[in-house]
């Protein structure tokens, strides 16, 4: 796995160095935009449309929009200035139960790993929080940004979750119609807790298949197996090159060839007198 982040976890005056590993990762299977015509794939610049062109990084800059097509300039000095220092330490502030969480908190999952001068307190801590059933939440700071977290053990191992800010989360008072009032007979009550008994297990995550993804990469292989696939064709580039390539080392070759009508006035050389002889 690949470090993300390296530092300590703190909690009072104990510093356990850990390592951060990205605990999940995408299997989405991601297709391509080509061009019909000639099956090229297609890019993306940045271009500006007032002045119609492609603008180089170095001419952007960064704008909040504060209103509709009004907006607040930013140099790259000011915005490193507004942007957190990289923490090296995950402050744990206090320790709550898990059931106190909204999972509609969480966000983003990392593996916590001991460095080789931590294994000791890295599994005390583990134990500790076993043994209590706590969770702790912490700060730090990930990409310039602070970040609110949870620390809990799982699978073994200190798990990592950073969680949404509270005004992060959309209250549920946007939504239509919660507020209508609809009662619920006794026996319909009875017959939807009587079927989710009957529904009722242990949680297996590998009872579950993304049958979308399979289905989607069988038809992939489908098409491999059945040579239904498509090269692009050249870049119109590369043939102007080649072209341009061709014309100069014709043009090349035409202008050392000598010219005929200038062989045909050069003078020929005058004969040597013959030598008499006695």
């Amino acid at each position: 796995m690949h470090t993300m982040w390296k530092g300590a976890l703190s909690f009072g005056l104990v510093n356990v160095p850990v390592r951060m590993f990205a605990a999940t990762e995408s299997h989405d299977v991601s297709f391509r935009y080509l061009h019909q015509v000639c099956q090229t794939p297609i890019q993306y610049t940045r271009t500006c449309p007032t002045c119609d062109k492609a603008v180089d990084w170095d001419e952007i800059v960064r704008g909040y929009e504060y209103e509709p097509n009004r907006f607040v300039v930013f140099t790259d000095e000011e915005y490193k200035a507004l942007s957190r220092s990289r923490a090296q330490t995950i402050d744990i502030e206090s320790f709550v139960e898990l059931s106190e969480i909204d999972p509609i908190y969480f966000d983003k999952t990392y593996y916590l790993a001991p460095e080789t001068s931590g294994k000791k307190a890295y599994q005390l801590l583990q134990a500790a929080m076993t043994e209590s059933g706590k969770i702790a939440v912490a700060r730090t700071v990930i990409r310039s940004r602070e970040t609110l977290a949870c620390v809990r053990v799982g699978q073994g191992v200190l798990v990592l979750e950073t969680l949404f800010w509270p005004d992060e989360v959309r209250q549920t008072r946007e939504l239509p119609n919660i507020d209508a009032t609809v009662s619920a007979e006794e026996k319909e009550l009875s017959m939807a807790v009587t079927l989710i008994n009957q529904l009722a297990t242990h949680f297996d995550p590998a009872a579950y298949v993304d049958t979308g993804r399979e289905e989607t990469l069988a038809r992939i292989r489908q098409k491999v197996e059945e040579n239904q696939i498509s090269t692009p064709a050249e870049p119109a580039a590369a043939k102007a090159n080649i072209v341009d390539l061709m014309a100069a080392l014709q043009e090349s070759i035409r202008r050392t060839q000598p010219d005929p009508s200038t062989a045909k006035s050069k003078p020929r050389p005058a004969k040597r007198a013959a030598k008499k002889t006695s």
